[in-house]
């Protein structure tokens, strides 16, 4: 049976659908599993979206996506990521990464284990924890999967934990703008905000140079080079604080804007945009609209600012992170057109 880890991923269902003759009568469905709860699971299919009872389902398993990324897509992704989101400590084990922001986020206190560590898995995993606690830190692995499943083995031998999985999910960036243009927005109105999720903006269908204003719909976008106080502040509210260390992660980046959106003159939502990867990538993260004004479309409008912001700057590609369990940001996104690319587990040694 499904699992919590399986949702974001492919999966086939097998339902009872009605009785002939006496006998039980079988349909298959075949999709993106969105949702699972006690009493239902929800798939999307080439059909359209699908609710199935838990008490109709024979049988449910993931199956293999219909094209898994290469290595190498993989790596440069993770890469990309990390670029986007850069520990203020950093060192390497061979290709490994090791990274560690005064435990300021899962991200930025874990070792990334892409690559060759130059030495054989277990003495690897060692040489991590040694680091760590050396600086003070419990230590950390970010395993991206398929790609670490082999770390991730070795870490289920060795007792360690895991945080919820997250999805990687990665979209064209000219469909992100299509789905994000004046035309499509309307649409968009009254899906939930992805205010757990690890990013989002907002934008208009009209450009928003770097630093410039944009009305939507009687809420302004500004990007800015640098965060406000009022960004910061709804930053910490999320994150519980943001010490000297969550600075550096969030401002230590070549090719970036900070999103503002305004509504009678108070701050209602922030997201913050990079690009890295060589030009190539733009990552959303921290997006967020504060309770009052949600369901109003704002996501959408910032995430449309970055994204314009990010097309005049050369890029073709977007992605973002976001917790599986998160059904109402993971809605929205494949509204955008986002897609799952890979997962991630951060793994945490045993105390």
């Amino acid at each position: 049976m499904l699992r919590e880890q399986d949702v974001g991923h492919r999966i086939v269902v097998r339902r009872r659908v009605g009785v002939r003759g006496g006998r039980p009568v079988y349909s298959d469905a075949l999709g993106e599993l969105v949702e699972l709860s006690e009493t239902h699971l929800t798939l999307t299919t080439r059909q359209g979206r699908l609710r199935v009872p838990i008490a109709e389902v024979h049988r449910a398993k993931r199956v293999p996506a219909a094209r898994r990324p290469t290595a190498a897509a993989m790596i440069e992704l993770e890469l990309a990521a990390d670029e986007a989101w850069p520990a203020p400590v950093r060192a390497r084990l061979g290709d490994w990464l090791l990274r560690a922001a005064d435990g300021w986020t899962g991200r930025a206190n874990s070792a990334l284990p892409v690559g060759d560590p130059d030495r054989p898995l277990p003495a690897a995993l060692d040489a991590v924890q040694r680091w760590y606690a050396g600086h003070g830190r419990p230590a950390m692995v970010n395993t991206p999967l398929p790609l670490a499943a082999p770390v991730g083995a070795e870490l289920d031998r060795r007792g360690w934990g895991s945080r919820p999985p997250v999805l990687v999910q990665t979209a064209p960036l000219a469909a992100l703008l299509a789905a994000t243009s004046d035309e499509a927005i309307p649409a968009a109105t009254g899906v939930p905000d992805p205010s757990r999720d690890p990013g989002d903006t907002t934008g208009t269908g009209r450009p928003a140079g770097p630093g410039g204003t944009a009305d939507a719909g009687g809420a302004v976008v500004e990007l800015a080079g640098a965060p406000s106080a009022d960004w910061l502040a709804v930053a910490a509210g999320r994150k519980g604080g943001l010490p000297d260390a969550a600075r550096h992660v969030l401002t230590a980046v070549d090719h970036i804007r900070f999103a503002h959106v305004y509504l009678d003159g108070g701050l209602v939502a922030v997201g913050r945009g990079t690009v890295t990867g060589q030009g190539r990538w733009l990552g959303l993260c921290l997006v967020e609209v504060l309770p009052a004004a949600r369901r109003q479309g704002l996501a959408v409008r910032l995430i449309r600012a970055l994204a314009d912001w990010a097309a005049e700057a050369g890029a073709t590609d977007a992605f973002l992170q976001v917790e599986q369990s998160n059904a109402g940001a993971v809605a929205l996104y494949r509204k955008l057109g986002f897609t799952t690319h890979h997962t991630y587990l951060t793994r945490i040694a045993p105390q």
